[in-house]
Protein backbone atom coordinates (compact mmCIF):
# COMPACT_ATOMS: atom_id res chain seq x y z
CA UNK A 1 0.00 0.00 0.00
CA UNK A 2 1.20 3.25 -0.76
CA UNK A 3 0.10 7.36 0.08
CA UNK A 4 -0.88 8.25 -2.99
CA UNK A 5 -1.61 12.01 -1.80
CA UNK A 6 1.99 12.94 -2.26
CA UNK A 7 4.87 14.27 -4.53
CA UNK A 8 7.05 11.42 -5.67
CA UNK A 9 10.00 11.70 -7.83
CA UNK A 10 9.72 10.67 -11.72
CA UNK A 11 12.87 11.53 -13.22
CA UNK A 12 15.77 13.61 -13.87
CA UNK A 13 14.29 16.50 -15.84
CA UNK A 14 17.84 16.28 -18.47
CA UNK A 15 16.09 12.31 -19.05
CA UNK A 16 13.16 14.02 -20.43
CA UNK A 17 13.81 14.94 -23.86
CA UNK A 18 12.78 14.81 -27.50
CA UNK A 19 11.17 11.00 -26.73
CA UNK A 20 8.50 9.70 -24.84
CA UNK A 21 10.18 8.60 -21.60
CA UNK A 22 8.19 5.75 -19.67
CA UNK A 23 8.24 5.08 -16.06
CA UNK A 24 6.19 2.88 -13.51
CA UNK A 25 5.18 4.27 -9.83
CA UNK A 26 3.12 2.81 -6.61
CA UNK A 27 2.27 0.24 -9.98
CA UNK A 28 1.07 2.80 -12.39
CA UNK A 29 2.61 2.97 -15.71
CA UNK A 30 3.24 6.29 -16.84
CA UNK A 31 4.41 8.39 -20.05
CA UNK A 32 6.47 11.31 -19.74
CA UNK A 33 6.98 13.68 -22.53
CA UNK A 34 8.38 17.32 -23.03
CA UNK A 35 6.11 19.86 -24.92
CA UNK A 36 7.30 23.01 -27.59
CA UNK A 37 7.41 25.01 -24.44
CA UNK A 38 9.75 23.07 -22.61
CA UNK A 39 7.40 22.21 -20.08
CA UNK A 40 7.14 18.04 -19.75
CA UNK A 41 3.68 16.33 -19.18
CA UNK A 42 2.85 12.66 -17.18
CA UNK A 43 -0.29 10.92 -19.11
CA UNK A 44 -1.29 7.21 -18.30
CA UNK A 45 0.81 5.34 -20.33
CA UNK A 46 -2.38 3.17 -21.79
CA UNK A 47 -4.14 4.07 -24.90
CA UNK A 48 -8.24 3.59 -23.79
CA UNK A 49 -8.70 1.61 -27.18
CA UNK A 50 -6.80 -1.15 -26.73
CA UNK A 51 -4.64 0.09 -23.85
CA UNK A 52 -1.26 -0.26 -26.04
CA UNK A 53 1.03 1.37 -23.73
CA UNK A 54 0.99 5.22 -25.27
CA UNK A 55 4.82 5.16 -25.00
CA UNK A 56 5.05 2.65 -28.17
CA UNK A 57 3.74 6.09 -29.74
CA UNK A 58 5.08 9.27 -30.38
CA UNK A 59 5.38 12.92 -30.14
CA UNK A 60 3.39 15.08 -32.48
CA UNK A 61 3.90 18.44 -31.44
CA UNK A 62 2.22 18.77 -28.31
CA UNK A 63 0.30 15.95 -28.25
CA UNK A 64 1.12 12.24 -27.80
CA UNK A 65 -0.19 9.55 -30.75
CA UNK A 66 -0.98 5.88 -30.11
CA UNK A 67 1.00 3.87 -32.24
CA UNK A 68 -1.49 1.20 -33.13
CA UNK A 69 -4.74 3.44 -34.69
CA UNK A 70 -3.40 6.80 -34.19
CA UNK A 71 -5.64 8.05 -31.23
CA UNK A 72 -4.31 11.33 -30.34
CA UNK A 73 -3.50 13.11 -26.87
CA UNK A 74 -2.54 16.36 -25.43
CA UNK A 75 -1.03 16.96 -22.02
CA UNK A 76 -4.31 17.21 -19.92
CA UNK A 77 -5.11 13.27 -21.01
CA UNK A 78 -7.37 14.76 -23.42
CA UNK A 79 -8.33 13.14 -26.78
CA UNK A 80 -7.95 15.45 -29.91
CA UNK A 81 -8.17 12.68 -32.52
CA UNK A 82 -9.19 9.94 -33.50
CA UNK A 83 -8.86 9.05 -37.30
CA UNK A 84 -12.16 7.73 -39.23
CA UNK A 85 -14.46 9.13 -36.34
CA UNK A 86 -16.19 12.06 -36.67
CA UNK A 87 -17.26 12.69 -33.15
CA UNK A 88 -14.79 12.03 -30.25
CA UNK A 89 -16.29 9.14 -27.90
CA UNK A 90 -16.47 10.71 -24.50
CA UNK A 91 -14.48 8.15 -22.70
CA UNK A 92 -11.66 8.40 -25.00
CA UNK A 93 -9.38 10.04 -22.75
CA UNK A 94 -6.36 9.07 -20.23
CA UNK A 95 -5.63 10.29 -16.46
CA UNK A 96 -3.28 13.69 -16.93
CA UNK A 97 -1.19 13.60 -13.38
CA UNK A 98 -0.16 16.99 -12.00
CA UNK A 99 4.04 17.33 -12.77
CA UNK A 100 6.45 19.70 -11.38
CA UNK A 101 10.26 20.39 -12.51
CA UNK A 102 12.37 21.43 -9.04
CA UNK A 103 15.71 20.49 -7.93
CA UNK A 104 16.58 19.19 -11.14
CA UNK A 105 14.05 16.45 -10.67
CA UNK A 106 10.28 15.80 -12.25
CA UNK A 107 8.15 15.34 -9.62
CA UNK A 108 5.14 13.75 -10.01
CA UNK A 109 1.43 13.84 -8.09
CA UNK A 110 0.06 10.12 -7.81
CA UNK A 111 -3.17 11.07 -5.94
CA UNK A 112 -5.53 13.73 -5.88
CA UNK A 113 -4.79 16.05 -8.52
CA UNK A 114 -6.87 19.38 -6.83
CA UNK A 115 -4.37 18.53 -3.65
CA UNK A 116 -1.02 18.84 -5.85
CA UNK A 117 0.77 21.83 -4.02
CA UNK A 118 4.12 22.39 -5.45
CA UNK A 119 4.69 23.45 -2.05
CA UNK A 120 4.57 20.12 0.05
CA UNK A 121 7.18 19.09 -2.71
CA UNK A 122 10.14 18.97 -0.15
CA UNK A 123 12.46 21.36 1.08
CA UNK A 124 15.82 21.72 0.07
CA UNK A 125 18.04 24.06 2.16
CA UNK A 126 20.81 26.37 0.12
CA UNK A 127 19.61 25.08 -3.18
CA UNK A 128 21.28 27.97 -5.21
CA UNK A 129 23.69 29.49 -2.44
CA UNK A 130 26.80 30.26 -3.98
CA UNK A 131 28.53 28.99 -1.19
CA UNK A 132 27.80 25.71 -1.10
CA UNK A 133 28.88 22.69 -3.75
CA UNK A 134 26.51 20.90 -5.39
CA UNK A 135 27.09 16.90 -5.88
CA UNK A 136 23.81 16.52 -8.99
CA UNK A 137 23.93 13.29 -7.76
CA UNK A 138 22.55 9.64 -8.98
CA UNK A 139 19.51 7.14 -9.45
CA UNK A 140 19.34 3.00 -8.65
CA UNK A 141 16.74 0.69 -9.20
CA UNK A 142 17.07 -1.67 -5.87
CA UNK A 143 15.05 -4.74 -5.82
CA UNK A 144 13.38 -4.55 -2.38
CA UNK A 145 10.44 -2.74 -1.44
CA UNK A 146 10.82 1.11 -0.44
CA UNK A 147 9.95 0.86 3.35
CA UNK A 148 12.83 -1.15 3.56
CA UNK A 149 14.60 1.91 2.19
CA UNK A 150 13.48 4.01 4.76
CA UNK A 151 14.19 1.43 7.61
CA UNK A 152 18.07 2.08 6.81
CA UNK A 153 17.87 5.83 6.16
CA UNK A 154 16.64 5.98 9.74
CA UNK A 155 19.60 4.00 11.01
CA UNK A 156 22.89 5.53 11.33
CA UNK A 157 24.01 2.72 13.20
CA UNK A 158 24.33 0.16 10.06
CA UNK A 159 27.01 2.15 8.56
CA UNK A 160 29.45 0.97 10.97
CA UNK A 161 29.13 -2.73 9.78
CA UNK A 162 27.56 -1.61 5.76
CA UNK A 163 30.30 1.41 4.83
CA UNK A 164 33.38 0.65 6.88
CA UNK A 165 35.69 2.03 4.43
CA UNK A 166 33.77 5.15 3.73
CA UNK A 167 30.90 6.70 6.13
CA UNK A 168 31.56 4.14 9.53
CA UNK A 169 34.37 3.66 12.13
CA UNK A 170 34.59 2.54 15.36
CA UNK A 171 32.81 5.21 16.86
CA UNK A 172 29.49 4.11 14.73
CA UNK A 173 29.17 0.97 16.88
CA UNK A 174 27.71 1.79 20.82
CA UNK A 175 26.96 5.64 20.63
CA UNK A 176 23.51 5.94 21.66
CA UNK A 177 20.63 7.54 19.54
CA UNK A 178 18.42 9.75 20.10
CA UNK A 179 14.95 9.60 18.46
CA UNK A 180 12.55 12.59 17.90
CA UNK A 181 9.14 12.23 16.09
CA UNK A 182 7.85 14.88 14.08
CA UNK A 183 4.90 16.16 12.35
CA UNK A 184 6.23 15.68 8.96
CA UNK A 185 8.42 12.30 9.95
CA UNK A 186 11.06 10.55 12.19
CA UNK A 187 14.56 11.94 12.89
CA UNK A 188 17.19 9.81 14.13
CA UNK A 189 20.61 11.22 15.37
CA UNK A 190 23.07 11.51 17.69
CA UNK A 191 26.53 13.38 18.62
CA UNK A 192 29.88 11.57 18.96
CA UNK A 193 32.82 13.06 20.74
CA UNK A 194 36.38 13.16 20.70
CA UNK A 195 36.48 10.48 17.60
CA UNK A 196 38.60 9.75 14.42
CA UNK A 197 36.76 11.37 11.35
CA UNK A 198 35.21 8.47 9.17
CA UNK A 199 37.44 7.53 5.95
CA UNK A 200 35.40 9.32 3.77
CA UNK A 201 35.29 12.45 5.15
CA UNK A 202 38.82 12.73 6.62
CA UNK A 203 40.29 14.12 3.30
CA UNK A 204 37.86 17.70 3.41
CA UNK A 205 37.94 18.75 6.87
CA UNK A 206 39.64 22.22 7.46
CA UNK A 207 41.13 21.13 10.92
CA UNK A 208 43.31 18.34 12.20
CA UNK A 209 42.82 15.43 14.51
CA UNK A 210 39.82 14.49 16.55
CA UNK A 211 36.64 15.59 15.24
CA UNK A 212 32.65 15.96 17.23
CA UNK A 213 30.28 14.26 14.99
CA UNK A 214 26.65 14.32 14.55
CA UNK A 215 24.83 11.97 12.49
CA UNK A 216 21.19 13.57 11.59
CA UNK A 217 18.85 10.85 9.49
CA UNK A 218 15.55 12.41 9.01
CA UNK A 219 12.67 10.79 6.98
CA UNK A 220 9.44 12.51 5.76
CA UNK A 221 6.42 11.07 5.03
CA UNK A 222 6.70 8.78 2.93
CA UNK A 223 10.07 8.34 1.79
CA UNK A 224 12.10 11.14 1.16
CA UNK A 225 14.91 12.29 3.37
CA UNK A 226 17.99 14.35 4.14
CA UNK A 227 21.37 12.90 5.89
CA UNK A 228 23.03 15.20 7.87
CA UNK A 229 26.97 15.21 8.51
CA UNK A 230 28.59 17.48 10.79
CA UNK A 231 32.02 17.50 11.60
CA UNK A 232 33.60 19.82 14.15
CA UNK A 233 36.87 19.95 15.71
CA UNK A 234 36.59 18.36 19.33
CA UNK A 235 35.57 20.28 22.06
CA UNK A 236 33.24 22.06 19.99
CA UNK A 237 30.64 19.97 19.01
CA UNK A 238 27.45 19.71 20.59
CA UNK A 239 23.47 20.26 20.65
CA UNK A 240 22.45 23.58 20.75
CA UNK A 241 26.17 25.06 20.63
CA UNK A 242 26.89 27.27 17.34
CA UNK A 243 29.08 25.61 15.15
CA UNK A 244 32.73 26.30 14.65
CA UNK A 245 33.52 27.95 11.74
CA UNK A 246 35.83 25.19 10.38
CA UNK A 247 32.72 22.55 10.86
CA UNK A 248 32.40 20.78 7.38
CA UNK A 249 28.33 19.85 6.76
CA UNK A 250 27.26 17.72 3.67
CA UNK A 251 23.17 17.16 3.38
CA UNK A 252 22.50 14.42 1.60
CA UNK A 253 18.83 14.35 -0.15
CA UNK A 254 17.48 11.33 -0.79
CA UNK A 255 14.07 10.18 -2.59
CA UNK A 256 12.92 6.89 -2.74
CA UNK A 257 10.37 5.80 -5.34
CA UNK A 258 8.37 2.98 -5.15
CA UNK A 259 7.95 1.09 -8.39
CA UNK A 260 5.72 -1.93 -7.05
CA UNK A 261 5.72 -4.10 -3.79
CA UNK A 262 9.12 -5.41 -4.59
CA UNK A 263 11.18 -2.65 -6.34
CA UNK A 264 12.25 1.18 -5.62
CA UNK A 265 14.14 3.60 -7.78
CA UNK A 266 16.13 5.72 -5.49
CA UNK A 267 17.37 9.32 -6.84
CA UNK A 268 20.15 11.47 -4.34
CA UNK A 269 22.35 14.62 -4.68
CA UNK A 270 24.45 15.84 -1.79
CA UNK A 271 25.37 19.60 -1.25
CA UNK A 272 28.08 20.64 0.88
CA UNK A 273 29.22 23.97 3.05
CA UNK A 274 32.53 24.54 0.91
CA UNK A 275 34.56 24.25 -2.62
CA UNK A 276 31.18 25.43 -4.47
CA UNK A 277 32.86 25.42 -7.63
CA UNK A 278 35.12 22.37 -7.42
CA UNK A 279 34.13 19.46 -10.25
CA UNK A 280 37.07 17.80 -9.38
CA UNK A 281 35.48 17.18 -5.57
CA UNK A 282 31.79 17.18 -6.78
CA UNK A 283 33.40 14.28 -8.92
CA UNK A 284 34.83 12.36 -5.92
CA UNK A 285 32.02 12.94 -3.81
CA UNK A 286 29.73 11.53 -6.48
CA UNK A 287 32.15 7.98 -7.04
CA UNK A 288 32.48 7.71 -3.37
CA UNK A 289 28.88 7.88 -2.70
CA UNK A 290 27.48 5.96 -5.53
CA UNK A 291 29.99 3.10 -4.37
CA UNK A 292 28.30 3.15 -0.79
CA UNK A 293 25.05 3.15 -1.86
CA UNK A 294 26.43 -0.05 -3.92
CA UNK A 295 26.77 -1.52 -0.91
CA UNK A 296 23.38 -0.33 0.62
CA UNK A 297 22.01 -2.01 -2.58
CA UNK A 298 23.63 -5.27 -1.93
CA UNK A 299 22.29 -5.54 1.93
CA UNK A 300 18.70 -4.34 1.17
CA UNK A 301 18.07 -6.73 -1.83
CA UNK A 302 19.09 -9.53 0.72
CA UNK A 303 17.11 -8.04 3.42
CA UNK A 304 13.82 -7.97 1.22
CA UNK A 305 14.81 -11.21 -0.03
CA UNK A 306 15.25 -12.87 3.69
CA UNK A 307 12.48 -10.97 5.17
CA UNK A 308 9.82 -12.01 2.05
CA UNK A 309 10.92 -16.12 2.56
CA UNK A 310 11.66 -15.73 6.62
CA UNK A 311 10.29 -19.08 7.83
CA UNK A 312 11.23 -17.58 11.66
CA UNK A 313 10.01 -14.38 13.39
CA UNK A 314 12.59 -11.79 12.50
CA UNK A 315 13.49 -10.20 15.50
CA UNK A 316 13.37 -6.05 16.90
CA UNK A 317 16.53 -4.26 18.61
CA UNK A 318 16.29 -1.29 20.34
CA UNK A 319 18.02 0.57 17.37
CA UNK A 320 14.93 -0.07 15.52
CA UNK A 321 12.67 2.44 17.75
CA UNK A 322 12.67 5.19 14.73
CA UNK A 323 11.80 2.58 11.68
CA UNK A 324 9.00 0.99 13.32
CA UNK A 325 7.37 4.70 14.62
CA UNK A 326 7.75 5.97 10.92
CA UNK A 327 6.25 2.86 9.97
CA UNK A 328 3.32 2.68 12.07
CA UNK A 329 2.94 6.59 11.69
CA UNK A 330 2.83 5.87 7.65
CA UNK A 331 0.48 2.84 7.91
CA UNK A 332 -2.41 5.40 9.52
CA UNK A 333 -1.60 8.10 7.08
CA UNK A 334 -2.68 5.69 4.20
CA UNK A 335 -5.53 3.75 5.96
CA UNK A 336 -6.60 7.37 6.30
CA UNK A 337 -6.50 8.28 2.90
CA UNK A 338 -7.87 5.25 2.06
CA UNK A 339 -10.67 6.07 4.26
CA UNK A 340 -11.60 9.49 2.63
CA UNK A 341 -11.40 8.11 -1.06
CA UNK A 342 -13.76 4.83 0.26
CA UNK A 343 -16.12 7.98 1.49
CA UNK A 344 -15.95 9.81 -1.43
CA UNK A 345 -17.00 7.03 -3.89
Amino acid sequence: MYLHNSWYVAAWDHEVGSDLFPVKMLGEEIVLFRKTNGEVAALEDACPHRKLPLSMGRIKGDTVECGYHGLTFDGTGTCTRVPGVEKIPHVACVRAYPIHERYGLLWVWMGDAEKADPALIFQVDHWGDPAWGLNRGDSMAINCNYLYMTDNLLDPSHVAWVHQSSFGNAATEEAPLETTIGENGVTVWRWMFDVEPAPFYAPYLKFKGKTDRKQHYEVHYPSRAIIKAIFAPAGSGGEGRPLHEDTFLMDSYNFMTPIDENTTKYYWFQMRNFAPDDARISAEFAASVRGAFDEDRAVLTAVHKGMANKRTPNLDLKIDVGPMRFRRNLAKMIEAEQAQKVAAE
